[in-house]
């Protein structure tokens, strides 16, 4: 028995598998940790706190995503150009990531002065709520630029194949925020009560250490004889294009997904204060439990990206398949968990000495509801990233953008809009609709990667011959 075991593992390469993306579920896990510890800390400081957290996290993570997710997409290059051998190649890319992010930055430092008040304004959530969204919004975006920065030197690492580095330096940002956190929040340690804005300088603080250390591991004279991390830090018109060409698709997709989110939020928030906290809540445990999905689908991209610079689309389908299925162990267990002891997951939030016991209460009532769909949808969740991460690797990217653009108005936000704003459904028949959405987008991202047109695709430029 020992020995087929032992035969199973090798033949499926679990442990290749569990290399790369291992350490970048911890760190996406640990990011999302102090997320988490974040909206724990405001929801026990007051419940507009934690109201105003999430829909305006999402709202300024929205053009956040967006521009990181196109720096970010050099890993996808990396990756390719490290499977065909071409290293001096890694320094140029890395650049033009770099280039992007520091622009970027510019963009929604102003984004943060001109448009914050009106855009909230829009929400129509409550007066007192919405003063608070404006802080948080504001200051994220003030300090984007750093979040950018981090993200592109990262894949300077995750790209080859690395990514043990990056979990540890994620792990070093969420030991500084978490009592940072705390401090600014609670005004404690000599620090001045802030609330929820000092949730927000914490963790642009915590994204400055990431930064840090991840440039003093990347610029070394070493990584320079290498991958030309210095001497190729001008402008390349060719590489920065293609990025543009491959990355604004992927990157679109993944925004579209967020910001179909984001009205959904703001929508439940129509419903009323109790439902708009019980959605904020779970979808702050949602985001726990699921980025080990975000993990494993960006390690696919790693892992799809090197194997097809190798010229091995075979070896890449093993290694999604086996993605699949280490996934989808997790994902049984957390279920189980959700349906089992769901007051285990919501009680962080919900202690008992803050807040009105009513209002925790009916929060309570309604987050078990949502819960058990939240089970429901994390098993379609997971498949649809880990095939998704796999045709990103191979940059077929334009297919799912394409499929979240009409999914999203269509399955999610048009539906949800007519059900609140005029049949006056309830948040649980709400949540279904995000069910509906993420089985649609599972079955799109089937059909595409079983087609197996990312199999003869590139990023790169063909290999001279």
């Amino acid at each position: 028995m020992t020995e087929f075991l032992r035969k199973i593992w090798r033949k499926n390469h679990y442990r290749e598998v569990l290399r790369v993306c291992l350490p970048l579920v911890l760190s996406l896990s640990a990011t999302t940790l102090m997320e988490f510890t974040d909206r724990v800390f405001l929801a026990n400081y007051s419940i507009d706190a934690i109201s105003a957290a999430l829909p305006a996290g999402i709202v300024s993570y929205l053009p956040i995503a967006f521009l990181g997710g196109i720096g970010g997409y050099i890993g996808v290059f990396i990756a390719q150009y490290t499977g065909r051998g071409d290293h001096r190649k890694i320094g140029t890319v890395l650049w033009q990531g770099i280039h992007f992010s520091l622009a970027s930055g510019l963009l929604l430092g102003l984004l943060a002065l001109f448009v914050t008040k009106p855009l909230f304004a829009l929400a129509g959530h409550p007066q007192e709520v919405r003063a608070l969204e404006e802080i948080y919004f504001s200051i994220l975006c003030q300090g984007a630029v750093l979040h950018m920065m981090m993200i592109t030197l990262s894949a300077f690492f995750s790209g080859r194949g690395i990514t043990r580095p990056v979990m540890i330096i994620t792990l070093l940002g969420v030991l500084a925020n978490i009592p940072l956190d705390y401090a600014l929040i609670f005004g404690k340690w000599g620090m001045p009560e802030m609330g929820i804005k000092g949730a927000a300088i914490a963790t642009v603080v915590a994204w400055g250490v990431n930064v840090v250390c991840l440039a003093a591991l990347v610029f070394t004279q070493a990584n320079n004889r290498r991958f030309a991390v210095f001497s190729h830090w001008r402008f390349d018109r060719e590489i920065f294009v293609r990025l543009m060409r491959f990355g604004i698709p992927g990157s679109c997709q993944f925004t579209m997904d967020i910001l179909a989110f984001t009205f959904f939020i703001l929508l439940v928030g129509r419903i009323g204060r109790v439902e708009l906290a019980a959605t904020n809540i779970v979808l702050s445990i949602n985001a726990l439990a699921f980025m080990p999905s975000m993990g494993v689908s960006q390690g696919v991209s790693i892992l799809v990206g090197q194997a097809l610079g190798r010229g091995n689309p075979a070896m890449a389908g093993r290694l999604v398949r086996s993605s699949c299925q280490l996934l989808l162990l997790y994902i049984l267990a957390i279920d189980l968990m959700f349906l089992m002891a769901p007051d285990t997951a919501l009680s962080p939030f919900l202690a008992s000495g803050s807040g009105d016991a009513d209002v925790r209460q009916a929060v309570t009532v309604i987050g078990r509801d949502l819960l058990k769909i939240v089970a429901a949808y994390l098993f379609c969740d997971a498949l649809y990233m880990v095939l998704s991460g796999a045709l990103r690797g191979a940059g077929d990217t334009r297919f799912m953008m394409l499929a979240v653009a009409l999914a999203s108005p269509a399955c999610l936000v048009l539906p949800v809009y007519i059900g609140v704003q005029y049949l006056q459904i309830t948040v649980t028949t709400a949540w279904l609709w995000v069910l509906f959405f993420v089985t649609v987008l599972f079955v799109l991202a089937a059909w595409r990667f079983r087609q197996g047109a990312w199999k003869k695709m590139l990023v790169i430029e063909d290999a001279v011959s």
